[in-house]
């Protein structure tokens, strides 16, 4: 996994409701980048609702929400939709940039190991640093310290 002080890797993918995003467009915009397992399951969805839920406040700070995870496009249309939400969710089919970012990790349940999306945020300055990582990220809460470090960048 990339550490803090380093540089982003960039990346262009395609987003829900079609067209791309390129990560170094963003500048000077503060992103946070966040990678989940799978559209739709419990965890991920209670994410992406704090993430939406807290939109407005990161816009205000001048930050930039994307979330990552395998799923394809039309999946990830389907999920916005169903739960209303307005973060920006981006399709890494073939785990490119999960692999650059070193999210994509051997996982271990039920005593069967596979390969999948760690939990995992990137807090990206406005000059493509790497300013602060939540590697192994537990739901409750998260948005909103991901919002309050976002004060310190």
């Amino acid at each position: 996994m990339i550490d803090a002080g380093t540089p982003a890797p960039d990346f262009t993918l395609p987003r829900d409701g079609g067209g791309e995003v390129t990560l170094s467009a963003l500048r000077p915009k503060a992103v946070v980048l966040y990678f989940y397992p799978r559209d739709d399951t419990p965890g991920c969805t209670v994410e992406a609702i704090a993430f939406t839920g807290q939109l407005a406040a990161f816009e205000a700070a001048g930050a930039v929400v994307l979330g990552v995870s395998k799923d394809s496009v039309s999946k990830h249309d389907k999920f916005r939709d169903k739960h209303g939400l307005q973060v920006t969710l981006l399709s890494d089919e073939d785990g490119g940039v999960c692999e650059a970012y070193g999210v994509w990790v051997e996982k271990n349940m039920y005593g069967k190991t596979s390969m999948g999306i760690q939990r995992a945020t990137f807090l990206i300055d406005g000059t493509g640093t790497v300013a602060k990582v939540w590697p192994k990220v537990k739901v409750e809460g998260h948005a909103e310290e991901v919002l309050s470090a976002i004060k310190d960048i």
